[in-house]
C-alpha cells in the first residue's frame, strides 16, 4: 500500500488476505474485503497532540486511511456537531446527544464527499484515468466534482427514470452521464460487469473497500 499503516486487504468472513488491488470481494467466498492497518505503526504517529496541530478535516486522521495525501476533497470533513436536546429528551433522557451535520461537507455538501475523496485518491494511485459510479444523485455529483478536481474523467451510470434535478451538477462538472433502462440494482450490476473490462475505477464496485474507509471518518 501507499502508507506505512495500511498493509493490504482482508476478507471479512474467511480472513483471506490480498495485496493492494482494485478488487472488492473475496475469491473464496465472495464476501466483502476490508483494508487492514498496522495500528502499532499508526499509534506511533497519530497522537492527540499531532491531530490537534493538523487542519480540521478528515485528513487529520490520515494514518487511519488508505491514502495519506488527497488528490481531491482537500478540506472534506470537519463538519459540525449539534446538540440535539429535544431529540435526546424524546429518546429517553439523553442529555448529551449530538448529531453530525454533513450537509456542509465540501465540495458537494454531502457525506458522500468523504467516501469519494478516499476512493479518488486510491484510483489515482492505481493509475485509473477514468472513475465512475452507479448512483441516484449525491454520489454522482461528488464523483464528478472530485474527478474533475483530480484531473480524471468520470462516467456516471444512473437509472433512466431518475429526475434531472438530481444530477444536473454532475453534468456541470463534465461527467459522461449514461442512463440505464432499469432500477438502481440493475445499474449497479452493470457497473460490476464493466468495471474491470473497461478499466474504470468504479468507486462503489472495484474501489469499494477504500470507499468504505471514507465512511468511517464521520465518527472521528
Amino acid at each position: 500500500m501507499s502508507t506505512a499503516t495500511a498493509v493490504g486487504l482482508r476478507c471479512r468472513e474467511c480472513g483471506t488476505e490480498y495485496a493492494d488491488n482494485p478488487i472488492n470481494v473475496c475469491e473464496m467466498d465472495f464476501a466483502p474485503l476490508e483494508v487492514v492497518y498496522d495500528y502499532d505503526a499508526a499509534k506511533k504517529v497519530l497522537t492527540r497532540e499531532q491531530i490537534q496541530k493538523r487542519a480540521f478535516n478528515m485528513w487529520r486522521y490520515r494514518e487511519l486511511l488508505p491514502e495519506q495525501e488527497p488528490v481531491s476533497g482537500f478540506n472534506t470533513g470537519g463538519t459540525p456537531l449539534y446538540h440535539a436536546k429535544n431529540l435526546g429528551k424524546r429518546l429517553g433522557g439523553f442529555n448529551n446527544l449530538y448529531v453530525k451535520f454533513d450537509g456542509v461537507c465540501v465540495p458537494t455538501l454531502s457525506f458522500k464527499d468523504r467516501v469519494v475523496a478516499v476512493s479518488i485518491a486510491r484510483a489515482k494511485r492505481f493509475g485509473f484515468e477514468t472513475v465512475g459510479c452507479a448512483s441516484t444523485g449525491n454520489l454522482a455529483n461528488s464523483v464528478a466534482a472530485q474527478a474533475a478536481q483530480a484531473g480524471l474523467k468520470s462516467v456516471i451510470l444512473i437509472p433512466k427514470s431518475l429526475e434531472r434535478a438530481k444530477v444536473v451538477n454532475t453534468q456541470v462538472y463534465g461527467a459522461t452521464l449514461i442512463k440505464i433502462d432499469g432500477h438502481y440494482d440493475d445499474v449497479n450490476r452493470l457497473c460490476a460487469e464493466i468495471a474491470n473490462d473497461a478499466n474504470i475505477g468504479i468507486v462503489n464496485v472495484n474501489l469499494r473497500a477504500y470507499y468504505a474507509e471514507g465512511s468511517k471518518t464521520m465518527g472521528f
